[in-house]
């Protein structure tokens, strides 16, 4: 790992393989570990570069609270402070707040694609939103992690996806899941949807969707409906138990987003 300042925080990440540059962000409470199968497959052909938020690398301390917009400064930030004339990025799950901040703030022509994996797009849902209330409760917090646990690791027997939640997750603490909490529910606050967020941006660019879940046909026909709305956006549905498709089908997620980042038309296999 490499460890560089960004806005007066100490910002580690893994740089390998060469080619067009990519930039992979996790979700909330993870770390560069999340990439431990994909980075090395994507290696092959690009620029990996794995970043780890301000305070979740080897060195958790950092300049006091943080949200959204900070992380997309750090983001930002790296990408200029790397003289990376263009890339593109894939985050996972609700990293995609920041990915799409920095995104917009970077311009198109510098981010022209965006890979968001499992991102729930439409509504939701209350259970999301009231394990965002307990995620900031004193009393309530571990309770709620738990819950959201047993929804992302389904029924399935991957060690792992259990070493992720069980070992890495659970190593960021009340005040991570706090903040956690707090910045996704400000962010359904001004965007209702993700699909709401993707809509505003300022400029078009290509945006692809990986995911299992939610198993609920009615989902897959939403982000159909999206993408015959919006040829920017592609959505690629994978076989899946749990919330975690870069641990669960590394493989398989590092070939569409090769085929994605190629220009091949994914569309038939949506």
């Amino acid at each position: 790992m490499t460890t560089i300042t960004l806005n007066g925080n100490a910002i580690s990440y893994r740089d390998e393989g060469t080619g067009p540059a990519v930039l992979l962000l996790p979700g909330w409470n993870e770390d560069h570990r999340m990439f431990k199968h994909l980075a090395p497959a994507l290696a092959r052909n690009y620029r990996v570069l794995s970043l780890n938020w301000r305070g979740h690398g080897d060195d958790r301390t950092h300049l006091g609270d943080f949200g959204i917009d900070d992380m997309a400064d750090d983001i930002v930030a790296f990408v200029d402070a790397l003289d990376i004339e263009q890339l593109s990025t894939v985050s996972c799950s609700h990293g995609g707040w920041a990915n799409l901040e920095a995104c917009q703030r970077l311009g198109a022509s510098r981010v022209s694609n965006v890979a968001l994996v499992s991102w729930r797009l439409t509504d939701p849902g209350q259970v999301l939103l009231d394990w965002c209330d307990q995620w900031q409760q004193s009393d309530a917090w571990e309770a709620g992690r738990s819950a959201f646990f047993a929804y992302s690791l389904g029924d399935s027997g991957n060690s792992d996806v259990a070493e992720h939640v069980g070992n890495e997750m659970t190593s960021y603490g009340r005040e991570y899941w706090n903040r956690t909490g707090r910045e996704i529910s400000t962010s359904y606050r001004k965007w209702p949807t993700v699909m709401d967020r993707l809509a505003a941006l300022d400029e078009p660019r290509r945006v692809a969707h990986i995911y299992t879940l939610p198993h609920d046909p009615e989902y897959v026909r939403a982000n159909l409906r999206f993408a015959d709305g919006n040829s920017w956006f592609t959505p690629y549905r994978l076989p899946g138990e749990t919330h975690f498709p870069v641990l669960e089908s590394p493989s398989a997620v590092a070939r569409i987003i090769h085929e994605f980042l190629a220009g091949i038309d994914l569309s038939g296999a949506r």
